[in-house]
């Protein structure tokens, strides 16, 4: 035994082999976080589902992509909260109990900004029902959150574009 360390084995080597296990042991690099997980495809299933329920008349089941405490920015301003952000698409849209255009989503690029935040950003198309042409279209941004019911709108952010 070493009169210097009251350990077993050849002096320092063992006490830096005992150091280099337990850095080993740690598993993760110093200051380096897990990657999150890409939400690329649950939002854009999530965006999907929100256009096949409005193209079937839900409104209820379109809004409730929106977190209760959403807001929304368009062309008459801001609206706070789903019940809000509901009415403006029953008054402008729903007015008579379904859309006169269908809805599809274009060109959406999703954006990962921490394991439980996204921004996406694409194009919407209302188009008519019957002869496919473009009713309206424009550009959209989302901030979403990921909630234990699944991804959630917290800010969105549309723009006419012809």
């Amino acid at each position: 035994m070493n009169s210097r360390f009251p350990f077993p084995g050849p002096g320092t080597a063992w006490l830096a082999a005992l150091l280099v296990a337990a850095g080993c042991a740690s598993g993760a690099a110093p200051g380096r976080a897990p990657a999150p997980t890409d939400p690329t495809t649950r939002i854009i299933a999530m965006l999907d589902a929100s256009a096949r329920s409005w193209n079937a008349g839900d409104l209820a089941g379109y809004v409730d992509d929106y977190a209760e405490d959403a807001t929304f920015v368009g062309s008459s301003g801001l609206v706070r909260g789903r019940a809000e952000i509901e009415k403006r698409y029953r008054a402008s849209y729903f007015a008579a109990g379904a859309p006169k255009d269908a809805l599809r989503f274009e060109d959406v690029r999703v954006t990962a900004l921490d394991p439980d935040h996204a921004l996406a950003v694409g194009r919407y198309v209302l188009y008519d029902r019957q002869s496919g042409t473009t009713a309206a279209t424009g550009i959209f941004s989302l901030v979403l959150r990921r909630t234990p019911e699944g991804w959630r709108i917290l800010h969105d952010h549309s723009s006419a574009s012809g």
